[in-house]
């Protein structure tokens, strides 16, 4: 890989990178310096031409100012190197630090939200108007990863999903407190559902749509002291509602581990995304409705342990399994802070 490069000096170590869920990745050491080289194996996104897109947006915006870590080009220019049909591209490595949203003062958490203003209104630059190719629209498997045709959850679709997920939570040979916890949370949603399977948001009149990042979270964001430094992995950049990354962001960067918002933070950040971004109210609130909606019906982190025997999430569903039961009981003041 790196006779590509040959600017980047001489191997010395490749260690590879835990976090993550999609791709791999590793921090190789050479002569030169350090880069973070990147496998991508997502098929949903790793082919060579939705990379390139991707790396092309990213030098854009950095012309822009946004903090991004463009990809360094090899000698004919390119940013992709395929190996044995498989993708990879060079990074420059960026020390920093990753902050969950109790790691932020709430001027932080401003400075956040204008940041992720500053991304929509940058992409509406460089990506411009016009048709989105299928890949762009994207497919993943968390609850941020929707396309950008709009289609609200259909509460008879979760019902038998909550039956076969209890099925399989409560057939395991040996069952834990995961388990426990599961069948507790299912049962919980469920009656969730049937108490406000009227709220589902109409599919007429899809929300107005644009370039977004599409996985913005605390694992996506380095920060140098006060400051974020980089936005990183724009696997998922494509087109979809903007306003609802913006709450799913919140509610991933602000949630506390009880499963609540830390609302005067979220205050702050939706404050200054909206006016980085120059969306209203009502677009805030309609979003906040569509993913409240959206976050009743999911259940991504149960499906990876049950369907796929994929624990990697697990960790996340105490506090995500409650978000939701929060939210519902809190759903008025949620929006508030979202629109105040």
């Amino acid at each position: 890989m790196l006779r590509r490069y040959p600017d980047a000096g001489e191997p010395l170590s490749c260690k590879p990178i835990t976090k993550g869920l999609l791709n791999h990745g590793y921090r190789l050491s050479t002569t030169r310096g350090s880069y973070f080289l990147k496998h991508h194996l997502d098929d949903s996104t790793g082919d060579r031409a939705t990379i390139v897109r991707q790396h092309r947006a990213t030098q854009r915006l950095q012309s822009l100012g946004v903090p991004v870590a463009p990809p360094v080009q090899d000698t004919e220019g390119e940013t992709v190197t395929e190996i044995g049909g498989r993708c990879y591209a060079l990074h420059p490595w960026v020390d920093g630090l990753h902050r969950a949203g109790d790691q932020l003062t709430t001027a932080q958490s401003e400075r956040l939200g204008a940041l992720l203003g500053a991304v929509h209104t940058g992409l509406e630059q460089v990506m411009g108007p016009g048709a989105v190719p299928e890949q762009a629209m994207g497919s993943g498997t968390g609850p941020a990863h929707r396309s950008c045709g709009y289609r609200s959850a259909d509460p008879g679709d979760t019902f038998a999903l909550i039956d076969d997920l209890l099925t399989a939570a409560r057939g395991r040979h040996r069952r834990d407190c995961f388990d426990e916890l599961a069948e507790h949370r299912l049962l919980e949603r469920r009656t969730l559902l049937e108490r406000h399977a009227d709220r589902r948001p109409p599919t007429p009149g899809a929300p107005a749509t644009g370039w977004v990042h599409g996985d913005f979270h605390p694992l996506n964001v380095l920060y140098r002291g006060a400051d974020p430094v980089a936005i990183l992995d724009w696997d998922r950049l494509g087109v979809q509602p903007r306003a609802e990354e913006a709450v799913r962001a919140a509610a991933i960067f602000f949630v506390l581990p009880a499963g609540e918002l830390e609302l005067k933070k979220v205050r702050a950040y939706a404050r200054a995304y909206r006016r980085a971004a120059g969306a209203g109210a009502a677009e805030l609130a309609a979003a906040v409705h569509r993913v409240w909606w959206e976050r009743l019906n999911d259940f991504w982190i149960l499906r990876w342990r049950y369907c796929l025997d994929d624990r990697r999430a697990d960790p996340q569903f105490p506090a995500v399994s409650a978000l939701a039961v929060w939210w519902t009981r809190e759903y008025e003041t949620v929006r508030e802070a979202f629109t105040g």
